[in-house]
């Protein structure tokens, strides 16, 4: 029997569509290290309860092409929002019945939150299905998006959109672990830190899905940091 193929790992320093393209389009079976189907902020913490009826929601993880390198472009939620306010997220919402499929979602969500045309995005794959305490099922579906673009954010939604260069979140001493406490229980999480934000939650656990797609794994396992006051409402 032949040996599989493993798709080889992603040069952190320079990074190009093509490889990108070439690692969501490589098989799972391929590369067994990869992907594990669905994921979730249960992970991190066993026997958390998950709620019974999941809500099915898609997001865009979107990955800017520019001559200096790669970003990521994130939002952070107006404080005001039921569901994961005042958070660091990818913009996406929820899956309606007469929704196509998750791309069409993500694409049209990202243009009512954050004014970026899908015109500039270029759909190459989807990270593993994720679970939220919340009770959301989500489909990460990851683009490539094309300058130049204007934003327009809905400011109902959106306090503020930013970009984080690819390499940081590639970074081999990346993710670090925070315990927060949540209702009473010390819950973990990984985190991102970038400036003033804390990219954590779901977010953070795509995040750690795509260092995997793109064969990064940590140098070293994280220390559990303690923390005693979120960053973010929870």
């Amino acid at each position: 029997m032949d040996q599989a193929v493993i798709a080889p790992a992603l040069e952190i320093s320079m990074p190009t569509p093509s490889l990108l393209r070439y690692r969501f389009a490589s098989s799972i079976d391929d590369d067994p290290g990869r992907c594990v189907s669905v994921r979730g902020d249960h992970d991190l913490n066993p026997g958390m309860v998950v709620a019974s009826e999941l809500r099915e929601a898609a997001v865009l993880v979107p990955l800017v092409v520019r001559p200096e390198g790669f970003t990521v472009i994130f939002t952070k939620r107006t404080p005001h929002l039921a569901a994961h306010g005042g958070q660091v997220s990818f913009p996406g919402g929820q899956i309606e019945y007469e929704d196509l499929d998750a791309e069409a979602v993500a694409l049209r969500e990202t243009e009512e939150e954050i004014g970026l045309s899908r015109a500039h995005v270029e759909p190459i794959g989807r990270l593993d299905t994720y679970i939220t305490r919340t009770g959301f099922l989500v489909t990460p579906v990851v683009g490539l998006v094309y300058p130049p673009f204007a934003l327009t954010p809905d400011p109902e939604e959106v306090a503020e959109v930013f970009e984080v260069p690819l390499t940081t979140i590639l970074d081999p001493h990346m993710p670090l672990r925070d315990t927060y406490p949540v209702r009473g229980i010390d819950r973990l999480f990984y985190v991102f830190p970038y400036g003033e934000h804390r990219i954590w939650g779901a977010t953070a656990g795509m995040l750690v899905n795509l260092r995997d797609v793109l064969g990064v794994r940590p140098a070293l396992p994280a220390a559990t940091r303690v923390v005693t006051e979120t960053p973010d409402t929870l």
